[in-house]
This record gives C-alpha cells, sequence and structure tokens, in this order.
C-alpha cells in the first residue's frame, strides 16, 4: 500500500535530517527471535483526524515525541536529584552517580540556600544542609563541581526565587574551569509562580519576581544559548494535590505569563521561546500519565502556534524532565516504593521525556542511601536496555483508551486555561485563591477516597503487615551546621570585602532601574558576595511577598 504524502514528507525531511545528524543507536533493532521493530508503527489508512492530532514525532503538534527517532536516538538523559550537607559531601555523591551512568547532574539545595538566606542567618537554623546542599557563595559552588567538567555534563538545578544568583555562580565557576560558557548546558527551574500556589519558597512579589526571570532569559540567549532558562513546574503543583488535568493546565497557564512577560520586556519570541522547559510529575496510573504527557505536548505546541505565533519549530516544542511521584511513597513496607517507581518511570519513558529522576525507596523517611540510589537509577537502566519500550517511537499511539483519554485531558485542561484567563491570568488567579482552592480541593478529596478505603494504598489501608526492623537511613550530622558556619566567617575575613560592597552597591543601584540585573549579580558572585547578601540587597529594594 502506498504511504500517504503526509507520512512521505515526514521521512524524507524530519527523519532523514534526524538521521543524517544523529545517527540511531543501533544499525537494526531486533526482538529476541531476530525480527525486525518497527520504527514508527502508523495506521494501514491514514486521515486528516490522524494527521491533525496524532501526527509524527518531531512534527507539529508533537503528539508522537519532539524528536523524529526518539530513544531510538538516544536514551533520554537518567538524573538522581541529589543534594546534602556541605558541598564537598554532595560532590562526593554526584561523583558516585556519574561512575554508576547517570548522565546528568540534578541539584538540591538545602532550604536557606531555596529562599535566599546564608547559612549563619537566624531563619537557616537548624536547616542547613538538611534537604538539599548548603550554597552560601562562589567557594561552596566551587568545591560542589571539584573534578566535575562542566562542559560535559548537563546540570539541572531545583532553584527558584533566587535562580540567578545560583545561575551566575555556576557560570562563574565554569570559567575559573576555562570552560566555554556558551557550552554550558543544563536548567535552572526558575519557576517563581508555582512557588506561590504549591511550594513556598519564593522571595519577591510576583512583578520583581518576573523581572528577574525575563533577564535571565534575555542573558542566556546572549551568552549560555544551550541552558534551558526556565524548568516550568507541574511536578510540585502535583505533590501539592492537583489531579492530572490541573498539573497540565497549571503549568502551561504559567508557561503562557512567563512567555507574555518575556514578550512585554521586548524579547524576540523565537530567540527564547526554544531554552523553555517543563517539569512533570510521573504518578501511580500509568495510562493516565502516558496521556497527560502527550496532551500536554500537543496542546503547548497550539498555545505556542496559535496564541503566541511562533515562527519556528522549536518554539513550539514541550520538551520536559519528569520525576516519578514522592507524595506516592510510603513509609511502611518501603519496598514497594521500587515497584511504584518502576511503573511510574515507564510511564515517562511512554510518554517520550526528555530527563528523568526516579525516587529512592527511603525517601519517605530520610534523605536516600547510596544504596536506593543506585537501585532508582538502575531501574532507569533495565527500563532503557531491557524492556524494549525504548526501541520504537510512542509504542502506545492509536490504542482506543490512550487516545480517548489524551484527547479527554486536552479540552479539559485547555478549558481551565480559559478559567485563568478570564479571571485575568495566574498572577490575578493566585492572588484571588482562584488556583489554590482548586488544588486544596482535589487533594482532600484524594485523602478522604484514601481515608474511606475507595482508594488502596498498598500497604497503607489494605494488605498491611507488622513491620519492627528499621531499614538503615541517612542523616546529616548537626555539626554540619557548624561546619559550614565557620567556612562562611572565614570567607568573609580573606575576601575583599571593599570589592564586595562596591559590587553590592552597583547590584542595588542596578535594582532600581531597568538594566538587565545578570552582569551586576555575575560580578558580585565573583567578589565572593555570598548568596544572602545578594538576596537582601534585592529585598531592600523589591521587598518581600506574604502570602
Amino acid at each position: 500500500m502506498a504511504k500517504h504524502p503526509e507520512h512521505k514528507d515526514w521521512e524524507e525531511k524530519e527523519l532523514a535530517q534526524s538521521l543524517d545528524r544523529f545517527p540511531e543507536r543501533k544499525k537494526k533493532f531486533t526482538n529476541h527471535g531476530g525480527e525486525e521493530i518497527t520504527r514508527l508503527a502508523v495506521p494501514d489508512r491514514l486521515d486528516d483526524e490522524y494527521i491533525e492530532k496524532i501526527g509524527f514525532p518531531g512534527r507539529y503538534p508533537y503528539t508522537r515525541g519532539v524528536q523524529p527517532t526518539m530513544y531510538r536516538g538516544r536514551f533520554w538523559t537518567m538524573r538522581q536529584y541529589a543534594g546534602f550537607s556541605t558541598a564537598s559531601e554532595s560532590n562526593k555523591r554526584y561523583r558516585y552517580l556519574l561512575e554508576q551512568g547517570t548522565t546528568g547532574l540534578s541539584i538540591a539545595f538545602d532550604l536557606p540556600t531555596q529562599i535566599g538566606y546564608d547559612s549563619d542567618h537566624v531563619m537557616a537554623e537548624g536547616e542547613v544542609g538538611k534537604v538539599g546542599v548548603a550554597i552560601d557563595s562562589l567557594a561552596d559552588m566551587e568545591l560542589l563541581f571539584d573534578r566535575i567538567p562542566l562542559d560535559r555534563v548537563s546540570t539541572s538545578m531545583t532553584i527558584n526565587a533566587p535562580a540567578a544568583v545560583l545561575l551566575a555562580m555556576y557560570v562563574a565557576v565554569a570559567e575559573k574551569q576555562g570552560v566555554q560558557v556558551s557550552r554550558l548546558k543544563g536548567t535552572i527551574q526558575n519557576d517563581i509562580l508555582k512557588e506561590y500556589v504549591a511550594r513556598g519558597t519564593y522571595i519577591f512579589p510576583p512583578k520583581p519576581s518576573l523581572r528577574l526571570i525575563t533577564d535571565i532569559f534575555k542573558w542566556c540567549t546572549e551568552h549560555t544559548p544551550e541552558f534551558n532558562t526556565i524548568s516550568i513546574s507541574g511536578y510540585h503543583i502535583r505533590e501539592a494535590g492537583a489531579t492530572a488535568v490541573q498539573e497540565v493546565a497549571f503549568t502551561l497557564a504559567n508557561g503562557i505569563t512567563y512567555v507574555q512577560a518575556a514578550l512585554d520586556a521586548g524579547l524576540e519570541l523565537d530567540n527564547f521561546a526554544r531554552r523553555l522547559s517543563f517539569f512533570f510529575n510521573a504518578s501511580s496510573d500509568l495510562l493516565e500519565e502516558v496521556a497527560k504527557f502527550r496532551a500536554a505536548r500537543r496542546l503547548w505546541a497550539r498555545i505556542m502556534k496559535e496564541r503566541f505565533n511562533a515562527k519556528k519549530a522549536a518554539s513550539r516544542m514541550l520538551r520536559f524532565h519528569t520525576q516519578t511521584a514522592g507524595y506516592t511513597l510510603t513509609a511502611q513496607q518501603i519496598d514497594n516504593n521500587i515497584v511504584r517507581v518502576a511503573l511510574q518511570a515507564l510511564s515517562a519513558v511512554l510518554g517520550g521525556t526528555q530527563s528523568l529522576h526516579t525516587n529512592s525507596r527511603d525517601e519517605a523517611l530520610s534523605l536516600p542511601t547510596e544504596d536506593s540510589v543506585r537501585t532508582a537509577l538502575r531501574t532507569q537502566q533495565v527500563i532503557a536496555h531491557e524492556s524494549g519500550v525504548a526501541n520504537t517511537v510512542d509504542p502506545l499511539a492509536g490504542s482506543y483508551f490512550i487516545e480517548e483519554l489524551t484527547d479527554r485531558i486536552e479540552a479539559q485542561a485547555s478549558d481551565l486555561i480559559g478559567k485563568i484567563d478570564k479571571a485575568g491570568g495566574v498572577v490575578a488567579a493566585i492572588e484571588e485563591g482562584f488556583i489554590q482552592r482548586q488544588i486544596e480541593n482535589s487533594a482532600y478529596e484524594y485523602q478522604q477516597e484514601i481515608e474511606k478505603g475507595e482508594r488502596v494504598i498498598v500497604g497503607v489501608n489494605e494488605f498491611q503487615i507488622d513491620e519492627h526492623k528499621k531499614p538503615p537511613l541517612l542523616r546529616v550530622d548537626p555539626e554540619v551546621e557548624n561546619a559550614q558556619v565557620r567556612r562562611l566567617k572565614e570567607l568573609r575575613e580573606k575576601r575583599d570585602n571593599e570589592k564586595v560592597r562596591e559590587a553590592l552597591a552597583k547590584l542595588s543601584g542596578c535594582a532600581r532601574n531597568s538594566s538587565n540585573l545578570m552582569p551586576e549579580i555575575l560580578s558580585a558572585v565573583k567578589s565572593y558576595a555570598t548568596l544572602g547578601e545578594i538576596c537582601q540587597v534585592l529585598r531592600e529594594v523589591f521587598g518581600e511577598y506574604r502570602g
């Protein structure tokens, strides 16, 4: 049977170009019996509805993926979210992960770092190095990436309100390593809007926060063109209790807000849009999650084309990182979490993720041990190398249920975005409490289902056992905080404090006018001004948000 003209056109353009630039991992993909595995399965007859709604990978509307060959070309980036204690201790964990086959780093920062306080601040007491690594200055960042060449790894940093400061530190470390800044690859989360509704690590009010974000967009477009300037996060929205539809809707609504803010700041859409990335949750309903990822990709493509008139293909693509669902991990029978994570990770791969973090079995109780982290990483590697799902593109496409669910999630998410538009946009909807109420109601309903036994959580409300033996847990030594404070004191004594004062004064002046903040933040970082000192200058100019 002759191929549909659209199919032939895709093969001659997107597929041929992809194979020329990025050859597939193998010359031939076969099953155990030696039969060749189809690169892309399509119906015998392609109609207009198929072309419009499902289409081909690497071609608008990207329902089937953003690359023509997907994982046949290369696997997703395998990350493990890690960071604890001091920079030197976290550095050891990162080098261990790289030795075990991790292909990208994902940095967890402690709570004081996330909200812009130094380790010796009264607000930091008892929290230093607990939920991530403590980073007070460029000196800590230098230790964090000691013997890790930044031109060979991709680094994701989960940092929001002070994202510009941590990005500046990363750039400064690269320069000290002799790495060309233009070659840096990675992502800063830099998504402040979801902090106001789901997570809470905000510092400044929405307007100056959006200014910081658009300043980063502009600076990175000129200096770090391969670095993702934002990771618009649905993950934390889902962790707060949102449904799959709400996760898609609120995440993409935030994305719309960032795009519009950048346009209002005078940036060219096709210059910055390709560096936007997204971050989604992979929960336990495997088929719903697969459909969710496909729906989000298609809906964002249409938003960028129809709402913003994006011209370039890369500007319409939704590229995303996925993390398995922390809220599904249980303290009871923690080995069950390995199974949960495997199913969740599988949904992300079947849904076409570009990057993936798998949670460790013991994270409901503590920071993960090295053994648990290794098992979590091995879960990804088993899926990649043994399951066969990476050998063909979008393998669940065409399933009646998957396609119906993809359509339904897209339609419902689009309706919810429309309600946010009518409310005056995301910022207005946050200030009015609309988004928060939606998430809170969904979280309440979910918990009620568990408590009534209508939703079974294995080992929690069904299939319980008496557990006496406690698993080995990782604990952060309280001495870590004292050691970090001593390091900070020594830094302040040794650095050129006059140079620091000058840099902070220039930053303050810049914050009071409309100049791009990134150059002055970078200068302050290089003078070894601390994170807290830089954020305090900005607090004095911008004020603090009180939710």
